[in-house]
């Protein structure tokens, strides 16, 4: 019975927090941060609606979009449209982004920037 409650924890945990294919765990100097498969960190936008993006036009290419292929969802991941109809990959309802002035791999230039950007991190607690 104990090894049953044990593997339908491990089953459930693992379920709540499984993320998409093209998004990983990395490291950086504010702590654990999302990034994308080239190891780009990954952004939320406080002026984002939860399910939503106002980020377009122009905003569309400084933060570009992370792009959502696959599943649906995955747990704390979920796809929203976008404007134009393409779907993005958001995190607790807040789309993810990747700032085009992060040079490298691990960089989090965008952090802060204007006082709405923040690196996404896994289990943050985001004020919506």
């Amino acid at each position: 019975m104990k090894l049953l409650i044990t593997t339908l924890l491990v089953v459930l945990a693992s379920s709540a927090w499984a993320q998409p294919s093209n998004i990983r765990i990395g490291k950086s100097d504010i702590g654990p941060i999302f990034q994308n498969l080239d190891g780009m960190t990954l952004y939320t936008f406080d002026n984002d609606p939860l399910g939503q993006s106002a980020c377009t036009g122009n905003c569309a290419n400084r933060w570009m979009p992370l792009a959502a292929k696959g599943r649906a969802d995955s747990g704390e991941f979920t796809a929203i449209t976008r404007p134009n109809g393409k779907k993005q990959w958001a995190y607790r309802g807040k789309p993810l982004y990747v700032w085009v002035m992060d040079m490298e791999p691990g960089q989090i230039t965008g952090h802060g920037v204007g006082g709405v950007w923040r690196a996404a991190q896994p289990l943050e607690q985001l004020e919506y």
